[in-house]
């Protein structure tokens, strides 16, 4: 059941009482897709600009249409593991992507392969038919990015990082004590940085199996419940997870109304224009 404590968190969360566009509105960069590798190693581990060989040429094919490239970290998604100094350019790695036409797709990327791989994740952001080796997902799942790159942002290495850590101490908590919990949809992953340098961030995915579609809206560093100082405390995981959940389940549209809209950064598949045209219509 939910309570009143967590109907009045929607409220909050969800009012359209802002007064003006905010700073944030349009920050987040402009992308059609956003795509995850799936890294063996926390990005509290990486230098403050990482990279590697099979991650620029992903990037170098899928940029020029709208592709983002990232990695992601989790204890329950599957990597393979790190190459040996010196051999970086023969990595591989498990990927997820996300677009809005067709929602979630999982594939397998490295130097070999990287062509091919581009054009199957441009045809599923384009929403073309007849491109095959790519697996498109139908999921209800809520995945949650946190980033937590510590080396390029104290931030995401401080609050990010101890977020992180709470919501899966939360979520540890709650399916030990009931495996059929809600919370068994919420996926959490740890992200490197994500892109505008003066704003660290949470991004969500909501996932409805519907129509496999997606929708990523970008946080500032908060994720969707605000304290007074409009950050997250990690006290605050648990009301931030029985909000998320609260969330109804239908198909996501890009005109959706802006989750956490003080928070707000933008939205995948929309230019920045179009963000802003999409909060101040909602919010004006």
């Amino acid at each position: 059941m939910i309570t009143s404590r967590v109907l009045k968190t929607l409220a909050r969360t969800l009012s359209t009482a802002v007064r003006s566009t905010p700073e944030l509105v349009g920050t987040a960069p402009p992308h059609r897709c956003y795509i995850f590798l799936h890294a063996p190693q926390p990005p509290s581990e990486y230098p403050a600009k990482y990279a590697t060989p099979t991650q620029r040429a992903l990037l170098l094919r899928t940029a020029k249409w709208g592709g983002s490239v990232n990695f992601a970290w989790s204890e329950d998604q599957a990597s393979v593991p790190a190459r040996a100094p010196g051999e970086e350019d023969k990595q591989e790695y498990h990927l997820t992507a996300f677009t809005s036409p067709r929602g979630k797709l999982e594939a397998t990327v490295s130097m070999e392969n990287v062509d091919e791989v581009g054009e199957q994740l441009r045809a599923h952001a384009e929403a073309i038919d007849g491109v095959s080796g790519a697996t498109p997902v139908n999921s209800d799942d809520v995945h949650l990015y946190v980033c937590t790159h510590g080396a390029r942002d104290c931030r995401c290495g401080d609050t990010g990082g101890a977020v992180a850590q709470a919501i899966r101490d939360e979520l540890y908590k709650r399916r030990n004590s009931n495996p059929s919990d809600p919370s068994t949809r919420i996926k959490l992953a740890e992200v490197a940085h994500v892109g505008g340098h003066k704003y660290a961030l949470v991004a969500s995915i909501l996932l409805k199996s519907d129509r496999s579609r997606a929708m990523l809206d970008m946080q500032q560093t908060s994720s969707c419940i605000l304290t007074e100082n409009g950050e997250v405390e990690p006290t605050d995981v648990p009301e931030i997870l029985d909000a998320i959940l609260a969330l109804p389940v239908r198909p996501l549209n890009p005109d959706e109304i802006p989750t956490c809209p003080r928070n707000w950064r933008g939205r995948m598949g929309l230019s920045k224009d179009e963000q802003i045209q999409l909060f101040q219509q909602t919010y004006s």
